[in-house]
């Protein structure tokens, strides 16, 4: 403000200022997804501004955690579930667009040990984890809220092995979390997706769950209620392109 001779004058700001602020937020997309997701989301985030589509901002945790952050209101544009209990869970409460969710991933799940490790297991009805942890905790997601841990015990359980093994899990607040227990030797095995174990070359997969043990992973997408921007959508089409199908499956997940 200035003044001149007792009168006080706003500079003008060109109007074109105003519009390019406005015209710059509503090009940029803040995406919350899943911890496993976030390797090959950075990439196709990258892909998706390198064509001049938007910009994007990835907030990256458990799925349990983000959706209770949009249902108290977080501003996210777009949800990216490990799981779909989490986006059924804001579905019920109106917190997703209409018609927008869509089954966007399928992925494994392994049992990990430090690299270098001589363990071989086949994964089958009966196997001993307890027994291989030789006193040891099995890292894993936590059972009552992560993806990750929630498919973990329905394995478990399924083959039989959840009984003797419930009190022997270290309960991580992510499946990147329980990685991480992992990868510096304080659990000498854990159970995350294949995505996860490709990604840290300091731990290796010493078996494959059956895919009948446990309900198939599926992570699904959708623009959140009230937040619904362009660029979201544009973000939410391109995750479903030929652009991005490489970039996924290059990390190995497959795409539905």
């Amino acid at each position: 403000m200035l003044r001149f001779s007792g009168v006080f004058v706003v500079p003008l700001v060109p109007a074109f200022v105003f519009f390019s602020m406005v015209s710059a937020a509503a090009d940029e997309v803040t995406v919350f997804a899943a911890a496993s997701l976030t390797n090959a989301l950075n990439e196709v985030g990258q892909a998706f501004e390198q064509k001049g589509k938007g910009k994007v901002r990835f907030s990256f945790a458990s799925s349990s955690t983000l959706a209770k952050q949009i249902e108290n209101g977080a501003p996210a544009h777009l949800f990216l579930s490990a799981d779909l209990d989490w986006m059924d869970y804001l579905a019920q409460r109106d917190r997703i667009v209409s018609g927008s969710r869509v089954d966007l991933l399928g992925n494994r799940l392994v049992l990990i040990a430090p690299a270098g490790s001589p363990l071989r297991i086949d994964i089958k009805p009966g196997v001993d984890l307890l027994g291989l942890l030789s006193g040891g905790l099995l890292a894993a997601g936590d059972p009552d809220h992560v993806p990750a841990g929630k498919y973990a015990r329905a394995a478990l359980e399924k083959l039989g092995a959840w009984k003797g093994i419930a009190s022997r899990i270290a309960r991580a607040d992510s499946v990147r979390a329980a990685l991480a227990l992992v990868e510096r030797a304080e659990s000498p095995l854990g159970i995350v997706y294949a995505t996860d174990a490709a990604a840290f070359p300091r731990v290796m997969v010493v078996g494959v769950f059956p895919e009948g043990s446990h309900p198939p992973i599926v992570y699904p997408a959708a623009l959140v209620k009230g937040h619904d921007i362009p660029a979201a959508r544009r973000l939410l089409e391109f995750l479903r392109s030929p652009d991005a199908r490489p970039i996924f499956e290059k990390h190995g997940f497959t795409v539905n």
